[in-house]
């Protein structure tokens, strides 16, 4: 299947499980992995569809879903050990979802020999979607995306509490809070509305395509230990920028608070 059959898949997906639970949950079709972390019938029935369909196109491939890491976190070894995965998460910023935002999106990366080859976000309710292929450059809706460049100090979002509101001479204001959704909140990076995302121990399925699409753009995601990020890095936080001197900065004023 090429890439825009998946974003196809994505797509259908999305338009038959989630768009119609939008601002139509009921209380019974909501639940918490933990409290603020919520998870609803669109993201357990729409991970399984994707990897029914994903795994009927690809019968060689695994599927590392989020809420099957959830319910058994042995899932996520097969990151180490299968030559083929899809990363999936079904609904990024089910919070979001939730309280009827509609900055949520579908996340789908490709892994093959532990290198990320292909990604796909989709946002449901802004009818815009995103793809890359390694190599082959970004694109939004047919349009390939050109490289956004900072100018002046950097500034940048956080999802990390005591990170948000940070001042600090390196950068040109007080780090601003992310969308609470990597699915809405890379596609603004890519495009230039910030300068740096930073976020606490990564996620696969948050992180993998849209590193992917910042690395084809030109920008930089490492870990704070100072390591590239990879499908299987797990922390202490990821700072994701549009190139390696905002990346520097940004390491610079906010890392011993992150690496907290």
């Amino acid at each position: 299947m090429d890439t825009e059959g998946v974003l196809d898949v994505i797509r259908d997906v999305a338009a038959r499980i989630i768009t119609p639970r939008f601002r139509a949950l009921t209380d019974a079709q909501v639940d918490q992995k933990r409290p603020g972390d919520y998870v609803t019938v669109a993201d357990r029935e729409s991970e399984a569809e994707l990897g029914r369909l994903l795994t009927g196109a690809y019968p060689d491939a695994v599927i590392v879903g989020e809420e099957a890491v959830f319910d058994d976190p042995d899932v996520v070894r097969l990151l180490h050990t299968h030559p083929h995965v899809f990363v999936v998460d079904p609904v990024d910023g089910t919070r979001n979802f939730v309280h009827g935002s509609p900055d949520h999106a579908v996340i789908v990366a490709e892994i093959r020999d532990g290198e990320p080859v292909r990604g796909w976000i989709h946002q449901p309710a802004h009818g815009v979607s995103y793809v890359v292929e390694r190599g082959a450059g970004v694109w939004r809706d047919g349009v390939r995306l050109v490289p956004a460049r900072p100018t002046g100090r950097p500034h940048g979002w956080s999802s990390i509490s005591r990170v948000v509101g940070l001042e600090s001479p390196l950068l040109g204001a007080p780090v601003a809070p992310t969308r609470f959704c990597c699915g809405i909140d890379y596609p603004l990076l890519l495009t230039g509305a910030t300068g740096f995302l930073a976020y606490g121990p990564p996620k696969p399925w948050d992180h993998v395509a849209a590193t992917l699409m910042l690395r084809e753009l030109g920008g930089v995601a490492r870990t704070t230990d100072g390591d590239d990020y990879r499908p299987t890095s797990t922390g202490p936080a990821l700072i994701a920028a549009l190139d390696a001197e905002t990346w520097d900065a940004a390491d610079r004023a906010l890392g011993d608070r992150i690496r907290r």
